[in-house]
């Protein structure tokens, strides 16, 4: 089971990646060029909300179910001296819940607003802040914090 929650979390990584840069693409061509929100944006925004919530749940049931993890809570004197098992134990699932809690937000603020160019600029600007810390939090193979293979 744990090896295809490592395959899932990491597949379903590169669908959040691109859903939201897709929904950031086009939120911020829609309100740079005055267009209308469409229901295309809408689904857009709705599927990019939703595969990060499926992402968050994969990755919760990854950290109770990691044995790094698992490690870094039973010795936690030992293990908070490895910046490895810092990073998976705090900062990692830290920044990706803050992420997912913002993609959340600028989803349902930008449901809510009134004018299409008002929905663009909300789903813009949350989604992309999102990104941001997305991209930051994530193990990349060449990253100094904490490197994993770009598919596990």
């Amino acid at each position: 089971m744990y090896q295809t929650l490592t395959f899932l979390h990491s597949f379903t990584r590169w669908l959040v990646l691109i859903s939201l840069i897709y929904a950031v693409y086009r939120s911020f061509k829609g309100y740079f060029l005055n267009r209308k929100f469409t229901e295309t944006d809408n689904t857009v925004r709705h599927w990019t909300a939703t595969i990060a919530h499926l992402q968050l749940v994969l990755g919760m049931i990854f950290y109770f179910k990691s044995p790094v993890i698992q490690y870094f809570w039973q010795h936690f004197n030992e293990a908070k001296e490895s910046f490895d098992h810092i990073f998976f134990g705090l900062i990692h699932i830290s920044m990706m819940f803050t992420a997912i809690m913002i993609v959340t937000i600028g989803s349902a603020l930008a449901k809510r607003k009134l004018s299409d160019k008002e929905k663009f600029r909300t789903m813009g600007i949350w989604f992309s802040t999102a990104l941001i810390i997305i991209f930051l939090a994530i193990p990349w193979p060449f990253s100094p914090f904490a490197n994993r293979p770009y598919f596990r």
